[in-house]
């Protein structure tokens, strides 16, 4: 047997086990031992039974001195058990398990483990851990006795049950490969990863254990920095078109605004400016809270591109917010001269056909557009600038795609990502570490703050009628939903909630309604009406939460907002409050849940998207933060992303290993850094 032998071939394993572990993927030794605890119960000390104190837990070696079955109401089987020592005697009870009887005998010498309690003047032990003492006193107990490991579990499979088959297996350990560079491990005081691996299964005691926890914690975050590291390094390596500063062009540029720009864009727009003067290719996220205007920084980079002759591209993630930008861009690209491209998957092939001609011909200097641009048939001239509009919301192979050479010059475009999410700290340096970063900390002079107040369900007939109120006075109102139609559980959806509003509460004025899985054509019909002024309320699903811009909406009702992240929220609100007039955020919630309300609160006293994404990091964890199916990351634990240190550590660490060293040299971590690849946008 070996680490590739099938878990099949194991001691122990049937067919229906096999099929369950494979559920979990489990299929070989090696993949059972990469099955790692979740969390540890420290059962190490043993105490003679006359120093258990109630309250704590302990470990118990004893001899059984009694032990029967017996019925209790509701046909439930009580087994009780005295155990004794020789400082004195200790009751354990067990609750349907009959089976116990036929498992421990009198005069069996066991183990106990558990917490001890004081019950009808004598301590005891309920629903304790249990083990004989084996012969083999050398080898030590499995599931007592010491620091247990718990593992995630399913229907059949439990933790007793993986120790028991994981324990005989510790001898192969050996033979799973370090991927870790001696330096690497000499220079972090590192352990070897196979005894990492073991401790973890099996902690000779809580300091090993420390030590196997921290070798694993810094291993992931390690790969993780190492890859995206090297993938700057590697673009490093490649050929950009320099774009010079046309400093004339971006000063009449400047002058033709209706306001002035804050220094944070002004910062940000030099950064990008300078970035694209190069000939290493740019890989910058701009980062802004909603509403700090980070499509005029954009504008002013394809203004600077264009004129030199260059084309750039702006990829969006919804046809709306398209059409929003086209329209946005081409009146402000229109002081220097430049028209702008727009590209969509509704357009008539005709009209299609003759932009794709413009794009080739290097006609077209700013192409704006949806996935459309990223058609094989989209070839660009001397594509200079690519840029991608809330990034997040595009997978890597569409960022790739976008990263295509150019036909004239075989060169990559510069990058520059976007995104109104707020990113805390940690999570940039993990996440985005292969990126430059451009904060836009300020918002422009005139941005009035959203009055934000949260909801009861014994408060929605007030809401209903400052709703009126407010289209009386000629202004309109969003109604965003959780779902889009009807489910068991007790969510509002878009189109139950537009049959309310339209039909019962608002007869005499105009509803609509608008969600992701309507056709483009529908969704584009329906946001037109409210743009335009003819529909007054529109309720909608999260579709409105990137881009939407109408001035003259002015209170927005959010249905069970304890449904939605904090920056999901944040992003909501930021459709009203874009016009003259005072703006209102209700969030409405029937949740009395504490963690819930602390969070709607956190949303009521701060308009400030950075301190909202690290309150929402802190209070759901990373994981919610993120999203599972959206971080894409293969291993990491998401504790980790917030451990700001153990990112830092990890960074040097890998700055230093590439400085010295050559991943030639090490197919070991090679290939353990595949796994990270899917995550960056240097892929």
């Amino acid at each position: 047997m070996n680490l590739k032998t099938p878990i099949g071939e194991v001691a122990g394993v049937g067919e229906s086990h096999r099929e369950l572990l494979a559920g979990l993927g489990i299929e070989t030794i090696e993949d059972l031992l990469w099955y790692l605890p979740r969390r540890w119960d420290d059962y190490s000390k043993i105490v003679p039974i006359r120093e258990a104190k109630p309250g704590e837990t302990f470990s118990i070696r004893g001899v059984v001195k009694q032990i029967a079955n017996r019925r209790v109401k509701n046909g439930m089987y009580l087994t009780e058990a005295i155990v004794a020592d020789n400082t004195g005697l200790i009751k354990a009870v067990w609750f349907n398990q009959p089976f116990l009887t036929k498992t421990l005998h009198l005069d069996d010498e066991i183990f106990l483990a558990g917490q001890i309690e004081f019950s009808f003047g004598s301590i005891q032990m309920t629903s304790p851990s249990y083990e004989l003492v084996k012969d083999d006193i050398e080898e030590g107990p499995t599931h007592v006795g010491r620091i247990v490991p718990i593992y995630p579990e399913t229907a059949g499979i439990t933790s007793k049950w993986l120790r028991t088959k994981i324990k005989p297996l510790m001898k192969y350990m050996y033979s799973i490969k370090d991927y870790l560079p001696e330096t690497i491990k000499r220079e972090e005081e590192l352990i070897d990863l196979p005894a990492a691996i073991r401790q973890l299964h099996f902690p000779e005691n809580s300091l090993q254990l420390k030590k196997a926890m921290e070798r694993l914690d810094f291993d992931e975050m390690f790969l993780l920095q190492v890859t995206v590291l090297n993938a700057r390094q590697n673009l490093a390596k490649e050929q950009a078109i320099t774009v010079p500063y046309d400093e004339t062009l971006i000063k009449k540029f400047i002058q033709s605004l209706p306001y002035e720009l804050t220094t944070a864009q002004k910062k940000a727009a030099w950064d990008i400016i300078q970035d694209v003067a190069k000939n290493e290719p740019m890989n910058r996220l701009l980062q802004g809270d909603v509403g700090s205007g980070k499509t005029v920084v954009a504008a002013m980079a394809m203004a600077d591109v264009a004129a030199s002759g260059s084309q750039v591209a702006l990829l969006c993630p919804t046809e709306i917010l398209a059409k929003q930008h086209f329209a946005k861009i081409s009146q402000l690209l229109k002081s220097v001269d430049i028209e702008c491209g727009l590209l969509t998957g509704s357009m008539a092939k005709v009209e299609r056909e003759a932009l794709l001609g413009g794009i080739r011909e290097g006609e077209i200097k700013v192409i704006i557009g949806t996935h459309a641009i990223l058609e094989h048939d989209v070839e660009f001239w001397r594509l200079a600038l690519a840029i991608v509009d809330e990034q997040h919301r595009f997978g890597v192979d569409q960022r790739a795609a976008l990263k295509k050479e150019s036909l004239s010059t075989k060169t990559l475009p510069h990058f520059l990502s976007m995104t109104a999410t707020p990113i805390p700290r940690t999570l940039s340096l993990t996440l985005y570490g292969d990126l430059d970063l451009s904060i836009i900390y300020e918002m422009p002079k005139g941005r009035q703050k959203v009055v934000t107040r949260i909801v009861p369900d014994e408060k929605r007939e007030d809401s209903y009628g400052f709703i009126r109120k407010e289209i009386e006075a000629g202004r309109q109102a969003f109604v965003v939903c959780p779902l889009v139609e009807e489910k068991e559980d007790e969510r509002k959806s878009v189109m139950a909630e537009y049959e309310k509003l339209a039909h019962k509460i608002f007869l005499d004025l105009a509803v609509g309604y608008v969600h992701g899985q309507m056709p483009i054509a529908d969704k584009d019909l329906a946001m037109s009406k409210f743009v335009s002024g003819e529909t007054k309320i529109l309720v909608s699903s999260s579709v409105i939460e990137v881009g939407v811009d109408v001035p003259n909406a002015t209170i927005m009702i959010i249905e069970d907002a304890e449904r939605f992240g904090l920056a999901q929220l944040h992003q909501f609100r930021g459709r009203v409050g874009r016009g003259l007039h005072q703006s209102y955020c209700l969030l409405s919630t029937s949740s009395k849940a504490e963690v819930a309300l602390k969070r709607l609160n956190a949303l009521v006293h701060t308009d400030d998207g950075f301190k909202l994404a690290d309150t929402d990091l802190e209070i759901r964890g990373p994981g919610e933060f993120i999203g599972s199916r959206q971080h894409g990351l293969p291993d990491i634990k998401m504790k980790n992303l917030m451990n700001l240190e153990l990112i830092s550590r990890c960074r040097e660490a890998a700055k230093r290993f590439l400085g010295k060293h050559s991943l030639d040299e090490y197919p070991l971590l090679t290939a353990k850094m595949s796994n990270f690849d899917k995550v960056l946008n240097l892929e």
